[in-house]
């Protein structure tokens, strides 16, 4: 919704068009439900519990997407590809989260164009983060 304040037009940010953090907080949790059942994906994160996990990414995703500055007051720049670096992300990794990510959005229930605009980032994000070619 716009609003008109002080003469200038303000527009909801993509986070305050999906309903916030409770919005994130959903997609990342089933997000990490996913995970915690992959054979590929959960060994990339070395605490028993994925539940630091989880809040590094929520915070990074409201971020990202218009939300609270808390990720970056808290870790500083995002830095996702140094952050990722460790792991060995191939293409089978890829998928396996892009599959889990794809499955959280589905839960969510977004209005098509902003279900179609998370996909988009989420797949360029998945891309972003490969970092082992295939052999």
């Amino acid at each position: 919704m716009d609003q008109i304040k002080r003469g200038t037009l303000q527009t909801e940010t993509f986070y305050e068009q999906v309903g916030g953090e409770p919005t994130f907080r959903r997609l990342v949790h089933a997000f990490y439900r996913g995970v915690a059942a992959d054979p590929l994906l959960r060994p990339m994160y070395p605490e028993q519990d994925l539940g630091p996990a989880e809040e590094r990414l929520a915070l990074f995703l409201m971020q990202y997407w218009g939300g609270p500055r808390t990720y970056s007051e808290q870790r500083g720049h995002p830095r996702l590809r140094m952050r990722h670096a460790p792991f060995t992300v191939d293409r089978a990794a890829h998928d396996a989260w892009l599959r889990h990510m794809f499955a959280a959005v589905d839960e969510l229930e977004l209005a098509p164009e902003h279900d179609a605009q998370l996909r988009d980032y989420l797949t360029y994000a998945a891309a972003s983060m490969v970092n082992t070619p295939e052999a």
